[in-house]
């Protein structure tokens, strides 16, 4: 089959998604690659089999499939390449694998993804990395936390549940001064809505298992790199074998085919709830950056080009059966973890028993809310029947 002409430069986001890391010419002029499953590759003679001659030499080197993903990737977020990882945990974890060894000092937002805090505290404790968790407002404060052996920054904006604005460029800005490598877990935002290495990410994660999935059926992880970290980061890869199944990465293309759109309706259905939820009697606050009035929003519209599905809201106080009455009736939102995908959830967190360099102290029981793709009326009437029985047991028990 001829080869397709080459695509045009300067394609919008939507086209480049669509096909961004295929090329039908190579599969016959089918649509998509198809799922390569094999670990063995073979080579037609001794002297190519010695000199590892040939575009793939073992399964965890790479396939076709894996291969498309990683340039499609790539492509959407700049970066100089991507590696897979067979979760959002393990493609943070191998991010900081890459770019720490022991005697290395890690500065880590205090509002970062629990288990990421985990590994710090744990394996990389045990590996000999010192970390020190900082306020997410520091800013370019920052520079007061760095000693001669701070090896690299880990951001994540917004936080995890508590949603603090952090200002990565201020950040980037320090941490190159002193040659270290600044880290982000984008999952929130992806490079749709924050572009990472442009605003002088090093390395960026995201959690494939959320937005690029869409479906809730999927575990991935994605790992970029710029120039400066990429050469590290694949090696670190390359030795642990941390490759995600065939099928996966495969779901993972096909989401990326239509992230784009169901981004924006999240970004949507998310605001018109934070709005809704906003006027309630019982919400004392809701924490979503692309409200007006919520603290960071300066930084969000400056740095960001949209907002996803996830936020919080802090309840004014009201006791613990109460909240497990509205929560435990709900009949369209589901309680579970992850998000992201095409079904509403919440949950509901406390950060106070882990947080270090900051007090969690909000005055309400909190609530993490991904708004879903039903109908937002259904979802509405769902939520006040959840109010009517919170209000009516605290009610019966006054």
């Amino acid at each position: 089959m001829t080869k397709a002409p080459s695509k045009p430069a300067n394609l919008g986001e939507r086209t480049r998604l669509v096909h961004a890391g295929r090329d039908p010419s190579e599969q016959h002029g089918f649509v998509n690659t198809p799922i390569y499953r094999g670990s063995t590759v073979l080579y037609p003679t001794t002297d190519d089999l010695l000199h590892r001659r040939g575009r793939y030499s073992y399964g965890t080197k790479g396939t076709p499939t894996t291969e498309a993903l990683e340039k499609a990737w790539t492509e959407m977020t700049g970066a100089t390449g991507t590696v897979l990882a067979p979760s959002g945990l393990a493609a943070v974890t191998l991010a900081l694998m890459s770019c720490l060894k022991a005697g290395d000092h890690l500065l880590v937002t205090d509002s970062v993804y629990l288990p990421t805090r985990q590994f710090c505290n744990g394996i990389l404790k045990n590996f000999g990395v010192e970390t020190t968790y900082f306020d997410p407002l520091v800013g370019s404060g920052i520079e007061a936390l760095f000693k001669p052996n701070t090896a690299a920054v880990l951001t994540e904006a917004p936080g995890s549940q508590s949603f603090e604005m952090q200002d990565i460029p201020a950040i980037a800005e320090v941490t190159h001064r002193h040659g270290a490598v600044v880290i982000m877990d984008n999952t929130w935002a992806t490079p749709l809505l924050f572009p990472p290495h442009e605003r002088g990410v090093d390395i960026a994660i995201e959690a494939g298992t959320k937005y690029l999935s869409g479906g809730s059926d999927l575990l991935l992880g994605m790992v970029s790199a710029n120039a400066r970290c990429f050469k590290a980061l694949r090696e670190t890869y390359d030795a642990f074998a941390m490759c995600p199944g065939p099928e996966d990465v495969f779901l993972g293309l096909r989401g990326l085919r239509t992230m784009a759109l169901r981004l924006r309706e999240h970004e949507k259905q998310a605001l018109d709830m934070a709005r809704w939820l906003q006027a309630r009697p019982e919400v004392a606050q809701v924490l979503h950056p692309a409200l007006e009035t919520y603290p960071g929003h300066d930084i969000w519209k400056r740095d960001f080009k949209g907002s996803s599905g996830l936020f919080s809201v802090i309840l004014k106080p009201c006791s613990d059966h109460a909240l497990a009455a509205m929560l435990d009736g709900l009949a369209l939102f589901g309680m579970g973890y992850s998000w992201g995908g095409f079904e509403s959830l919440v949950i509901p967190f406390d950060c106070a028993t882990y947080r270090t360099a900051t007090k969690w102290a909000p005055g309400g029981h909190a609530l993490r809310f991904h708004i879903g793709l039903e109908d937002l009326d259904d979802l509405k009437r769902d939520l006040d029947s959840g109010f009517a029985r919170l209000r009516e047991t605290d009610a019966k028990a006054a």
